[in-house]
């Protein structure tokens, strides 16, 4: 399988959630964290993982007669190349947000299960918000939000710190007009409320 086939099952995406940061963790630590798999379907799928390059053995020992592996993330194998996502189709595209958004629900789940959840205590957030921006200020806002989240993904466990799991998504939300309300017919290259009209047509 290659990458992106490896990483479009909801169950293989959470096991690479868990080992992000530099985690090293054995099959029966991943069972702990994704609690709501069977052992038989976590097995495999770290198996496949692993045997796609997606995993590495970190250690192996043995204990009461059996080879345990703690298992780590080689981050440079566990994300999409700008060249990989040029060649993803409409329906690519289509598949890879069901399987993140069935993970992300799935882990959701997994954390309002725990008897010490708290959503308001955690500062648990999922809001949506419409807004307008122009293409400069559409990469304004994506350059701030990486400056925001690129020093964090650094940090390594430690003693005060909580485990969160981010999940950016943005894209443009189609509606009867791409342009906003005071704008001319689509083309005119006139906005009658002083916003800048979108370069897409309806």
């Amino acid at each position: 399988m290659d990458p992106l086939e490896l990483l479009g099952h909801p169950v293989r995406l959470r096991i690479v959630h868990a080992l992000r940061g530099g985690r090293e963790l054995t099959t029966g630590e991943l069972g702990e964290r994704i609690a709501d798999v069977s052992k038989a379907t976590l097995y495999r799928h770290v198996e496949l993982l692993a045997e796609g390059g997606i995993l590495e053995v970190a250690e192996e020992r043995r204990v009461r007669g059996a080879v345990e592996r703690r298992f780590r993330l080689r981050q440079e194998r566990a994300s999409i190349t700008p060249e990989q996502l040029e060649q993803l189709t409409t329906d690519d595209h289509r598949r890879a947000f069901a399987v993140a958004m069935a993970a992300l629900v799935a882990e959701f789940n997994t954390y309002l299960d725990h008897e010490d959840a708290d959503p308001l205590t955690d500062l648990v957030g999922y809001r949506q918000h419409g807004i307008w921006l122009s293409e400069d200020e559409l990469h304004q806002l994506i350059e701030g939000m990486r400056s925001a989240i690129l020093p964090a993904l650094s940090n390594e466990a430690a003693p005060g710190r909580s485990r969160y799991l981010l999940s950016p998504i943005l894209f443009p939300a189609r509606t009867s007009e791409a342009r906003c309300p005071g704008c001319e017919p689509a083309g005119s290259g006139r906005c009658g409320s002083g916003g800048i009209p979108s370069r897409r047509t309806p």
